[in-house]
């Protein structure tokens, strides 16, 4: 059995060796091109998996990122394994040169330590008291704490979506609610006694597969007489939010109450959303539930952190950066596809930072019947996100806020400028339409108001009543078409982008200094689109990037090698 385990082991790390083989031969940066050290971030802002892509991190901002610490690989065979490979220490590196914080996720159970079913089976001695022995996950979260906060790991995620129950996909703790409250309890208290500095992330709760699950965990908690002198045991709470995207506002709202009920407030995340574009000509993927094009996930990546942060979260994560060792036509999340080219949303992300990063909180949202206003302060003046909510276009006068009002800067989502001039202390503004496939998932192309100087009262100004809606002829289309959707991006005469000022982060500095690393460069990816040339469509003639073909040679090499080490192993 120990064998077997020792293949599995073997097997998981050289595929890690070969994906890491398929994003290191991306050629070297020059030395002009190497960011500087302690990059300034927005720690608000955040991307699942950055280490991938770290150039690609760094060119954004992204001010966190989520690593997965899976217990059965790191102690594959028992409690004595201790397997680094898991988790590189170059991507702490990375990490640490570009002062993204980092944040564990702790999860799946060995085989050795649970009577139960592997992976999402309760730990063997979870009730134990967490200084005995035979307590096998306070034993395990010690060791990670004593072996990663020096290393300047300091975030943690306990466990993954508890809420979804056996025989459902994504299913991952087979345990009671009470037994994730003890896996959390004995994680807490652990952690916060081996490394003090720690914050403890509640598990990401989906919401749908279970709503009424945080209230439930809640009332165990509070019933707890222990609870109230350790904090309830967690810091945060984390939300995983995904398609609908008007739910981030609704999804947020619904948490506070909950908390609230109990005499509780704690800062909420959402620590995955996106829409996952199976409508991507470059990687078609069959999923007739949500039809999201390439331009809808850029325009859910904007509109997504517009209503997080206008319902007062404390940080957002897209998931994720990019998909590692994706099977052709898997559903595909990744703002990079899975060969690191560029979708529309990373654009998108990338202006989204360039425009949002440093606000003060909280931002604040004006909900109308046709659009959204979603209202930031910035150090140097004022943004405001808009965005029609339903097929209509909406044309509004909003009023100025700034004196200058020959200064304003309409952003569209992929970062393209346009000057605007108030006319009678108003601006003229078109909301396109969103593409509606039986349902209004994502609302239309979102635009980005900016404002230098101005400043945000304490009353918000009020548009007026919209000066037009257009007529919508609404055309059903069926959920199995997957076509690639025509844009209607507006295509202003495009303008340089400005690179706003680095922000200071309120990051704390670990006090691990790890040697430097050279980042990788990015794979040449097709131009924005333009005027001439649909976002997230290829031109004529043009077929879709690929990786080196030396990538794939090494690639398979990597898996061979591992096949054959591990077969080796079981036969022996």
């Amino acid at each position: 059995m120990l064998r077997t385990h020792a293949a599995r082991a073997l097997l998981f790390t050289a595929l890690l060796v070969a994906a890491g083989l398929l994003v290191g031969i991306r050629p070297s940066p020059t030395a002009a091109q190497q960011p500087p050290p302690r990059q300034a971030v927005d720690p608000r802002f955040g991307a699942i998996e950055s280490f991938w892509a770290a150039e690609e991190a760094a060119e954004l901002g992204v001010g966190w990122e989520r690593i997965l610490f899976y217990w059965n690989e790191i102690q594959p065979a028992g409690p004595e394994d201790w397997n680094t490979l898991h988790v590189l220490e170059e991507w702490l590196v990375e990490a640490h040169l570009h002062n993204r914080t980092i944040v564990g996720l702790l999860k799946n159970t060995p085989v050795w330590a649970t009577d139960a079913e592997p992976f999402s089976g309760v730990p063997r001695g979870l009730y134990l008291p967490i200084d005995d022995p035979g307590n096998l996950w306070a034993n395990y979260v010690r060791r990670v704490a004593a072996y990663y906060a020096p290393r300047g790991v300091h975030n943690w995620i306990i466990w993954n979506e508890p809420e979804i129950a056996p025989g459902v996909y994504g299913h991952e703790f087979g345990g009671s609610l009470e037994d994730y409250y003890r896996l959390l309890k004995v994680a807490y208290l652990v952690m916060k006694e081996a490394d003090p500095t720690a914050t403890i992330h509640l598990a990401g709760w989906s919401y749908w597969h279970d709503p009424t699950f945080l209230r439930r965990f809640l009332r165990v908690a509070t019933a707890d007489p222990e609870a109230p002198a350790n904090n309830y045991f967690f810091d945060l709470l984390s939300l995983h939010i995904y398609f609908r995207v008007e739910t981030v506002k609704t999804l947020v709202e619904e948490v506070d109450r909950i908390q609230n009920e109990f005499g509780i407030d704690k800062p909420i995340w959402i620590n995955e959303t996106n829409a996952s574009p199976d409508l991507d000509p470059w990687w078609p993927v069959q999923r007739p539930v949500f039809p999201i094009d390439l331009d809808q996930q850029a325009w859910y990546v904007v509109q997504a952190h517009a209503l997080g942060f206008g319902a007062g979260v404390a940080s957002i994560g897209v998931y994720k950066l990019v998909d590692i060792l994706l099977p052709e036509g898997g559903e595909s999340f990744g703002i990079l596809r899975p060969d690191f080219s560029k979708r529309p949303a990373f654009l998108a992300y990338k202006t989204t930072l360039a425009q949002l990063a440093g606000f003060s909180a909280p931002a604040r949202t004006q909900q109308f019947a046709d659009y959204f206003i979603v209202n930031f302060a910035r150090p140097d003046g004022a943004v405001r996100v808009l965005w029609a909510r339903g097929p209509a276009a909406v044309t509004l006068a909003v009023p100025a806020l700034a004196d200058d009002a020959t200064a304003a800067i309409l952003v569209d989502f992929l970062g393209r400028e346009t000057p605007l001039t108030a006319v009678d202390g108003a601006y003229t503004l078109t909301l396109e339409g969103a593409r509606c496939r039986g349902e209004c998932l994502v609302g239309g192309p979102p635009v980005f108001l900016v404002e230098p100087g101005a400043a945000l009262g304490e009353t918000l100004p009020q548009p007026g009543p919209p000066l037009a809606v257009a007529a919508v002829t609404a055309t059903p289309l069926a959920t199995a078409v997957f076509t690639p959707w025509p844009t209607n991006t507006p295509t202003p005469t495009p303008t340089p982008t400005a690179t706003p000022t680095p922000l200071p982060t309120d990051t704390p500095t670990p006090t691990w200094t790890p040697s430097p690393l050279p980042p990788a460069t990015a794979t040449p990816v097709p131009p924005p689109a333009s005027a001439a040339q649909p976002a997230g469509e290829p031109a004529a003639g043009e077929t879709m990037p690929a990786a080196a073909t030396a990538s794939w040679w090494l690639l398979g090499a990597g898996l061979l090698l591992a096949l054959l080490l591990a077969g080796y192993l079981l036969r022996r």
